[in-house]
């Protein structure tokens, strides 16, 4: 399914959440104990609920706070997709600041450049790749009073771990219980939720600046189509410092399915089989690689395979265009599809997990040959 299938002929409701922030506590008061987040840890897969990762997240929130955070300060993440991406996004917008995402690719001197003019006062950085940027920008980011690290070196002063950070939240809650959802409440619909550097054309990145509503409609828009639900189970790879990736972060707060997140590039095709989602979302080039990688195991496999193979999709196509104009496809069509299901298409589909209903594919045009 590409983004241009989805519909434009809803009507964008009215009455969505007036923030992320609210957004995401009234998905924890609505389902706090399903499951929220799976993701991977040195033991293997881990889980959060709903309620689990609103501790997590008021407590990093109110660490925020208790550094000085403001109402729309800006509050930068450089970090590959992870759990802690998604921790620290929410506990930024709970604090009712602004997150500027940053590429863990971003060389140094556009670094400073984002940092610098979007007046990042906070940054968490994933590891010692990212500290070490920060640390040799320090003296032209006057405005960057603390970095925050997942797994880099600290200095207990302007380099802290996430476990500092929480602990300074969890300090600040026993002085002040309401802090966390005091701010939330504040947080309003056209306050700034996101701040997204791109390069543009020419010259420095431009900052395209995001408010809370834009999120939220687009979770109630998603919600509305009812394509998903909270039966669903998102595989989240794509990087969070771009508008697809938060837009899933955000729909997932508003319908309530769990989502996998692993941005390991290299794991995509391995984890599908072991986790088995029924959606994921990503750019064309991902699905036109895992397209050739069958392809070119079928051309190893000889000529028999390859040429059922392609009847195999050819009948494949024919069913999905049938199915696409509401039509039931012919009856000779139907047997052919039960045939080459069971031989071919069903064996494709496993090694995707079993489960996907389908793919999202945004960004850019997907190859009709894909596609199909």
């Amino acid at each position: 399914m590409t983004t241009d299938q989805l519909g434009s002929s809803h009507p964008v409701r009215s009455d969505h959440a007036p923030s992320v922030a609210r957004m995401f506590h009234d998905r924890v008061a609505a389902t706090p104990d399903a499951e929220a987040y799976r993701f991977p840890t040195p033991e293997g897969w881990g889980t959060a609920t709903w309620a689990g990762t609103r501790e997590t997240v008021d407590a990093l929130a109110a660490g925020l706070l208790a550094l000085g955070i403001e109402p729309e300060d800006r509050v930068a993440i450089a970090s590959s997709t992870r759990i802690e991406w998604i921790h620290a996004d929410l506990a930024v917008a709970c604090a009712g600041a602004a997150t500027t995402t940053v590429y863990p690719t971003t060389g140094a001197e556009d670094v400073a450049f984002i940092l610098a003019d979007s007046g990042t006062r906070i940054a968490f950085a994933e590891d010692e790749a990212q500290v070490a940027k920060l640390r040799s920008l320090r003296d032209r980011l006057p405005d960057l009073a603390h970095v925050v690290t997942f797994d880099g070196a600290v200095d207990g002063d302007w380099v802290l771990t996430l476990e500092d950070l929480r602990q300074r939240g969890l300090a600040h809650l026993a002085a002040r219980p309401t802090a966390v959802e005091d701010a939330v409440d504040a947080v309003l619909p056209e306050h700034l939720a996101t701040l997204i550097y791109t390069s543009g054309t020419t010259g420095r990145p431009k900052g395209v600046e995001l408010p809370h509503r834009c999120w939220t409609s687009i979770g109630a828009a998603a919600e509305d189509l009812g394509f998903l639900s909270s039966a669903d189970l998102q595989y989240l790879w794509l990087p969070l410092a771009h508008s697809f990736g938060k837009m899933l972060e955000t729909v997932q707060l508003q319908v309530g399915f769990p989502t996998v997140v692993d941005g390991r590039m290299d794991h995509i095709v391995s984890n599908l089989a072991v986790v088995r989602p029924t959606f994921m979302a990503g750019p064309p080039r991902i699905f036109e690689k895992v397209h050739a990688k069958i392809v070119q195991t079928v051309e190893e496999d000889g000529a028999v395979k390859r040429a059922l193979f392609g009847w195999a999709f050819r009948v494949g196509a024919r069913v999905a265009e049938a199915q696409q104009h509401g039509r039931r496809p012919g009856l000779v069509t139907r047997v052919q599809h039960v045939v080459s299901d069971r031989l071919v298409l069903g064996k494709v589909r496993a090694t995707m997990g079993g489960r996907i209903r389908f793919l999202i594919s945004g960004s850019a045009a997907l190859s009709p040959e894909v596609g199909a």
